[in-house]
């Protein structure tokens, strides 16, 4: 194209600069600037050739690189390895975000398969005592050292109802971890909190311990009313299990510009602060001798934790130290 325009155009330009050559000779012109035209395209198109093959070839070398690292690194982590990352190539947006995201996805597979370890390790470590406490009793009677009583078959059924009740423990945490089972819908946010304070107004009263429910109207949460009355249950039996008799344990609702606050606060043992951020850990006790004693399985805060935050809201725990108190908090988002 350039060949056949170009020609013409520059006899235009000779015409108008008052080009005073004979047609012979600016045919030869014409010709001769063809000819220059058709070299240096050619030129042209043989270097823009080589810089594009070169250009090719170095983006190509760096992207197939990066694409090595990442299959490395998926290969590393398939065979277990969690902790190998990918580097920011520098190849654009695109790059930066499928090694941001890849990355992402090693610690969040590194971060489960901790997860998985050590509540194997704590189920292996929650069994162990209900089992050899079984074990040694069957041992017992079958060496006639002990009479199969109601004693013994009452420790016995001691033992299988605490296997059975961190059965359904592990059970109701995976649920609230998938979170599969939560419906929300709107329910008023007081009238949950008087609920829970209701179903567990007895158990205050048989031990001794004064409940106190200071709700406000704080509108609507949009919840599961069966599973967030579950974590308030969770929290008010924590409250109880940690407070002597005659305390107090308070349940407060309250707004909080768009959230709706919970509120469980004792007048108990308190905890001390470098327990405050393993509450909600699977299995942790503060104190591990207590709690064994009264049963409880250590998962109790780990299943409210879990329902919390599938509905979109937090818990915390706060106390001033041993002898002092506790207070779990609740923050969901308020509704209409």
């Amino acid at each position: 194209m350039a060949s056949l325009v170009g020609p013409t155009i520059f006899a235009n330009h000779l015409e108008q600069a008052g080009d005073d050559h004979t047609v012979e000779e600016t045919g030869h012109l014409e010709e001769a600037f063809a000819a220059a035209l058709v070299v240096s395209i050619g030129l042209a198109l043989v270097a823009s050739v080589l810089a594009a093959l070169a250009v090719s070839w170095y983006f190509s070398r760096r992207v197939q690189r990066s694409i090595d690292a990442v299959a490395a690194a998926a290969s590393q982590i398939a065979t277990g390895t969690y902790g190998a990352r990918v580097a920011d190539p520098g190849l654009g947006e695109e790059f930066t975000t499928l090694a941001l995201s890849y990355n992402r996805l090693a610690e969040r597979l590194a971060a489960t398969e901790q997860t998985r370890r050590r509540m194997l390790a704590d189920l292996a470590h929650e069994m162990r005592t209900p089992l050899a406490t079984i074990d040694a009793h069957l041992e017992a009677v079958e060496d006639g050292i002990r009479p199969l009583d109601e004693n013994t078959l009452a420790v016995v059924r001691g033992s299988t109802g605490r296997l059975g009740r961190l059965a359904e423990d592990m059970t109701a945490l995976s649920r609230a971890e998938e979170a599969t089972h939560v419906s929300p819908a709107p329910v008023d946010a007081a009238a949950l909190a008087r609920t829970a304070a209701e179903a567990a107004r007895d158990r205050f009263t048989a031990k001794g311990v004064r409940l106190v429910a200071d709700l406000d109207e704080a509108g609507q949460v949009s919840v599961d009313a069966d599973r967030l009355g579950q974590v308030l249950g969770n929290l008010l039996d924590n409250a109880l299990r940690h407070t002597p008799a005659s305390g107090t344990v308070t349940l407060t609702c309250r707004r909080v510009e768009e959230w709706v606050e919970y509120r469980i606060a004792d007048t108990g043992e308190g905890v001390e602060t470098e327990h405050l951020a393993h509450l909600f850990d699977r299995f942790y006790r503060a104190d591990t001798g207590r709690d064994r004693r009264q049963g409880g399985s250590g998962i109790g805060l780990a299943i409210a934790k879990a329902l919390v935050e599938a509905h979109g809201g937090g818990i915390s725990a706060t106390s001033a130290g041993k002898g002092q108190g506790a207070t779990f908090t609740v923050r969901l988002p308020a509704g209409v």
